[in-house]
C-alpha cells in the first residue's frame, strides 16, 4: 500500500510538471502578441528603443541569447543520463525560449530587412516545428508505437547478414562502453561521449545503419520521420547565427555600423 501511494504521488508529480497543451497553446498566443504589440507601439517609444545597438537593445539582446541557451541546455541534459528530469526541462525550454523569442525581437528594433533577421525566422520555424510535435507529432508518434508496419517484409539473407553482424559489433562496443546494459535498450549519452567519444560515435553510426537497414524511417509519414531532424537543424543554425552576429558586432563593429556611431560595446571597430 505504501508502495502504491509512493506511486501514485510520484504520478501526480509528473502530471503538474507536465506543460498542458492549452497552456501552450496560450503561451504562444501570449508570446506573439507581445511581439506585435512591440512592433506596432515601438515607433512610439523613446529615441533608444529602436536605435540599432543602443543600450536599452543591447540589454534586451543579451538577455534574450541567455533564455534561449535554456532550450541548448535542454538538449545536453537529455544526454546526460538517468538523472535528468526531462518535463521540468521541457516546460523550462517552452518557456524560456518565449521570452527570449520576445526580448530578440525587441533587441531588433524593427529592423528586419538586415541580415541577423533572418535569426527571427529561425525562431519562427523552431516554434513552428516544435508546437506541431506537441499538438499533433505526439499523437502522431503515440499510435505508432505497439503498432504493425504494414508495408514490412523480411528482409533478404544480405541484409540479415549485415543486421547480425550490427549486432555483434554494437555488443562487442558496450562491453567497454557499458557492460550492464542491453543492445537493444541502450543509446549513447554525453557520458559516453565524454568519456569514450571514439567508442560512442562508433556505437551511434552502427545503431543509424541498423535503422536505415530496418527502413524505421519509413515506417512512419514524413512529417513524423523528419520534424526532429529538421528542427534540429534550425537549432543550430541559428546558434551558428548568434555567434556570427555576436563575433561581428564585438569586433568588426565599424563594419556593422556602416562605419558610423556605433552605440554598443565592442572591441574593435574592423
Amino acid at each position: 500500500m505504501a508502495a502504491r501511494i509512493r506511486l501514485n504521488a510520484t504520478a501526480g508529480r509528473r502530471v503538474r510538471d507536465t506543460l498542458a497543451d492549452s497552456t501552450l497553446v496560450r503561451l504562444i498566443g501570449c508570446t506573439i502578441a507581445a511581439i506585435v504589440t512591440w512592433f506596432v507601439l515601438r515607433v512610439a517609444l523613446p529615441e533608444p528603443w529602436h536605435t540599432p545597438g543602443s543600450p536599452e537593445l543591447y540589454v534586451a539582446g543579451v538577455l534574450g541569447v541567455a533564455l534561449l541557451l535554456v532550450p541548448a541546455a535542454f538538449s545536453v541534459a537529455k544526454r546526460s543520463g538517468p538523472g535528468r528530469d526531462p518535463l521540468r526541462w521541457f516546460s523550462a525550454h517552452v518557456w524560456c525560449a518565449c521570452a527570449g523569442a520576445v526580448l530578440i525581437a525587441i533587441h531588433s528594433g524593427g529592423f528586419v530587412r538586415r541580415a541577423p533577421a533572418l535569426l527571427l525566422a529561425l525562431l519562427l520555424a523552431l516554434a513552428v516545428l516544435g508546437v506541431w510535435a506537441r499538438l499533433r507529432g505526439s499523437r502522431m508518434m503515440a499510435a505508432t508505437f505497439g503498432s504493425k508496419f504494414a508495408r514490412f517484409e523480411p528482409p533478404d539473407d544480405r541484409v540479415r547478414a549485415r543486421l547480425r553482424e550490427l549486432i555483434g559489433l554494437k555488443r562487442d562496443l558496450l562491453a567497454e562502453l557499458e557492460p550492464d546494459a542491453a543492445e537493444a535498450t541502450f543509446s549513447p549519452t554525453l557520458r559516453h561521449l565524454v568519456r569514450s567519444p571514439r567508442l560512442a560515435i562508433r556505437y551511434g553510426r552502427y545503431a543509424r545503419e541498423e535503422s536505415v537497414l530496418l527502413g524505421t524511417r519509413a515506417a512512419v509519414g514524413t512529417a513524423q520521420a523528419w520534424w526532429r531532424p529538421l528542427h534540429m537543424a534550425f537549432a543550430w543554425l541559428f546558434v551558428a547565427g548568434v555567434l556570427v552576429h555576436v563575433v561581428t558586432v564585438t569586433l568588426f563593429a565599424g563594419w556593422v555600423a556602416d562605419y558610423g556611431p556605433v552605440h554598443w560595446w565592442h572591441l574593435a571597430r574592423w
